[in-house]
């Protein structure tokens, strides 16, 4: 049955489910709008609040840098609660909404503090870390709790809500999903560059009130936005809490740490695919981290209870998991080496020449360098290299997630060397010829090298989270990515505070790298070179990790047919909901229902195969068996008596 006869008989390709309006890139524009809207003040907010903390909150220059910091790191964390919680208990459409709502009351109260001058700390002299006390400090830590709370549990959430727009067993919507993370990174470069530069010259030149309402503003629209296109998503059910399956795992395994796991994986316990209407494929069993395996051994005459047997899948579930930790692990250093570029590159700024012919430059505008890299780029990127990779590799994104992600370390190794040798140039120039100051714009080389490596890394990991994780903890997954930029800050904290330390007493001078507020008597150079030098380590260590790697396999469900070869396959079709169509055929293809919100079911293929069609056939004493074509075929009795006939060939 071809496209025009399935559109006959009710069902619908993919691509009419996208006139239909749900899913598809349609449904992303709404995504997009709200990165883009959303990130304007929230990455304005990251360059400039170290400023806000220095010369308004009166904060030295560690703890300005480390409150930053430490606001970022939890941010970033407080993602995965967003992750989680849109697995278990929120659509990810609700998720979103719900959080933003969080994060835009931060936002209000942030912009209050900045408004009133009540509610600013007196200024108590440059030896203390902060002047904040009493309710000025209250004030100031539960709005930027709210705020970081609110960010990162959007950022839970939004990415695998874009993602869920695209069908994994369609091979041109799965193609799409790199092209998607692409678009929603450059959404939220653009989105950065107005942020970086008009938001961010209003905070520093007409007041930090307007321009943390400006963001309010913004974020809002996009809150809106997003929920407009409710009825354009689609909204994938939720399962059972990731950490529970998680936990099953490891109880089950513990309990059974005596047993001895059988040679053979199809000895261990696995779904059920004909009594079961678990949703997703399963996942093939692997010989990594055997001792999880014995979470499924079931006992002889016992039935499968949870917390006393796991499945295959489930175990596989845990051992992805596990495998994907020392990747997140080793792109910490990146981001404690991106950290710098918000803080003490910021400082630099503010100590060079940051005039434009008459205009003076914003230090903490300096960032638009390496998003104006990024957005040109990033079509570069997809339109011209990743076809021309695809016909090398035969890969759909032209090189794996992970090799991207190695071309992100590599450059921000680079990144930290180039912002040394900046720093000494800079310092050099200012002790011999004062006050005359090198251009502020010297500091786009490690912008600009950074704003690469950033493209590369961060859309990589996006990718790599969302497409190994089992389907149930994709939220969850995804927020890895978030999780490996928070410990990246909270890492940068702990080294500007040990480095200190240990410089301190070692120095002939008793001063550490990064004493007081004046960076041109410190060793600011020092400190991006020891980033440098542990970069080139961490790369050796990823490309350990990154070889070690098992990519995902799964086997595709076979939910009553259960077609016995792997040949080529025509179009899935989406057919409406009625009692009697609990599963449909096309073109040889057998199918299984998922339910999408409008009550229709959308069929996924269970194997490729290129012959003739499967027969249901009414169910009599003569009709054991039939051909078609050449093809025989024997019959399974579905729920209400009738006989499904599966090919032999």
């Amino acid at each position: 049955m071809g496209g025009r006869e399935a559109s006959a008989a009710g069902y619908k390709t993919f691509s009419e489910m996208a006139n239909d309006g749900r899913g598809g890139f349609r449904a992303t524009i709404f995504i997009y709008i709200l990165t883009s809207l959303e990130n304007m003040g929230f990455i304005a907010n990251m360059v400039s609040l170290f400023t806000y903390f220095l010369t308004v909150m009166f904060f030295n220059l560690a703890g300005a840098a480390n409150t930053l910091t430490n606001f970022m790191g939890a941010t970033f964390l407080l993602s995965l609660v967003g992750g989680f919680v849109s697995d278990t208990f929120l659509s990810r459409l609700n998720t979103c909404l719900v959080f933003g709502t969080v994060e835009l009351l931060g936002l209000m109260l942030m912009t209050i503090q900045a408004h009133s001058k009540k509610l600013h700390p007196a200024f108590c002299g440059i030896d203390k870390t902060s002047c904040v006390k009493g309710g000025t400090a209250a004030m100031l830590y539960v709005s930027l709790s709210l705020y970081a709370l609110g960010s990162g549990g959007v950022r839970g959430a939004l990415p695998a809500l874009g993602a869920d727009q695209f069908n994994q067993n369609d091979p041109s919507e799965a193609e799409a999903l790199s092209t998607f993370f692409n678009w929603v990174i450059l959404s939220a470069t653009i989105g950065a560059s107005v942020g970086v530069t008009v938001i961010v010259w209003v905070s520093t030149e007409v007041g930090w009130y307007w321009g943390f309402f400006i963001g309010l503003v913004t974020a809002f629209i996009g809150f809106v936005v997003l929920a407009c296109g409710r009825r354009f998503y689609r909204i994938q059910p939720r399962g059972q809490s990731p950490i529970i399956r998680v936990l099953q795992v490891i109880v089950v395994a513990f309990k059974n740490r005596k047993l001895t796991a059988p040679e053979k994986p199809d000895e261990l316990h696995e779904i059920n695919d004909k009594v079961t209407d678990f949703p997703e494929s399963k996942l093939v069993h692997t010989d990594q981290f055997r001792c999880l395996d014995k979470a499924a051994i079931l006992g002889k005459n016992s039935a499968p209870r949870p917390w006393a047997v796991c499945t295959v899948t489930q175990v596989e579930e845990v051992k992805i998991l596990t495998r994907m930790l020392p990747i997140l692990f080793s792109t910490i250093i990146m981001n404690t080496c991106l950290a710098q570029l918000q803080t003490f590159s910021i400082r630099q700024g503010n100590e060079m020449d940051r005039f434009l012919g008459s205009f003076e430059v914003p230090a903490s505008s300096v960032p638009v360098i390496p998003l104006v890299f990024m957005s040109i780029l990033i079509p570069i990127y997809e339109f011209a290299f990743v076809p021309f990779a695809r016909k090398i590799t035969g890969h759909p994104a032209g090189i794996t997630q992970l090799q991207r992600v190695g071309v992100g370390l590599v450059l921000s190794a680079i990144s930290m060397a180039v912002a040394g040798f900046v720093e000494v140039m800079r310092r050099n120039h200012f002790l011999k010829t004062p006050p005359v100051k090198i251009s502020l714009f010297w500091l786009s080389l490690q912008y600009g090298i950074f704003g690469i490596a950033d493209m590369f890394t961060l859309v990589g990991l996006l990718e790599f989270f969302y497409k190994e994780a089992p389907k149930g903890m994709r939220s969850l997954s995804t927020s890895f990515t978030w999780v490996s930029l928070s410990f990246g800050y909270f890492l940068s904290s702990i080294f500007v505070d040990l480095i200190n330390a240990v410089t301190k007493r070692i120095a002939p001078s008793k001063q550490g790298w990064l004493h007081g507020l004046d960076i041109n008597h410190n060793n600011l150079n020092l400190f991006y070179y020891f980033l440098a030098i542990l970069s080139c380590i961490n790369f050796v260590n990823y490309l350990y990790w990154a070889s070690w790697y098992k990519y995902k396999t799964e086997e595709l469900p076979d939910i009553e047919l259960k077609p016995k070869a792997f040949i080529s396959a025509s179009p899935v079709f989406k057919k409406e909901s009625t009692p009697e169509n609990h599963g449909a055929t096309s073109n040889g293809l057998s199918a299984s229902a998922d339910h999408t919100e409008n009550g229709a079911q959308l069929l996924k293929p269970k194997a490729f195969i290129s012959a003739s069609p499967v027969f249901k056939k009414e169910s009599s004493p003569e009709n054991h068996g039939a051909t078609s074509n050449g093809l025989s075929a024997s019959a399974d009795h579905t729920e209400n008596g009738d006989q499904l006939l599966k090919p032999s060939l």
